[in-house]
């Protein structure tokens, strides 16, 4: 299955949905995409991996990239992820304690800013 990012906005937070599978070949646009929007100023955005089948490490090499551009901006990247079998790939990599992980958009929206870990 193809990578499929999508905008959408909820309560004022940008939601990049990304469904699909992030592997060396897609994280590239992954990377690309939530570079683009904090370029853009957004300070809170949430990258929501509830729809995501399958990521590798370059995936989660974008994904820290773009975390790391945004803190660069002074914005934020939150994560949505109930995945048991995603949830553990960021638990071994210690990745858990990089980003800070929900279980539903609703989650990451109420959250106050600021380096929250997932329980």
């Amino acid at each position: 299955m193809n990578l499929s990012l999508n905008e959408i906005t909820v309560d004022d937070h940008l939601v990049v949905e990304v469904r699909g599978e992030v592997d060396v070949h897609s994280a590239p646009s992954l990377r690309d995409r939530l570079t683009d929007v904090f370029t853009d100023g957004h300070k809170i955005v949430i990258a929501d991996l509830s729809e995501l089948g399958f990521i590798d490490s370059t995936g989660l090499g974008a994904l820290v990239a773009a975390r790391n551009d945004g803190a660069a901006r002074d914005a934020e990247l939150l994560v949505v992820c109930s995945s048991e079998r995603l949830l553990k790939l960021f638990r071994i990599t210690g990745l858990d304690g990089v980003f800070s992980i929900y279980d539903s958009v609703a989650q990451a929206v109420q959250a106050p800013p600021g380096p929250t870990k997932l329980s």
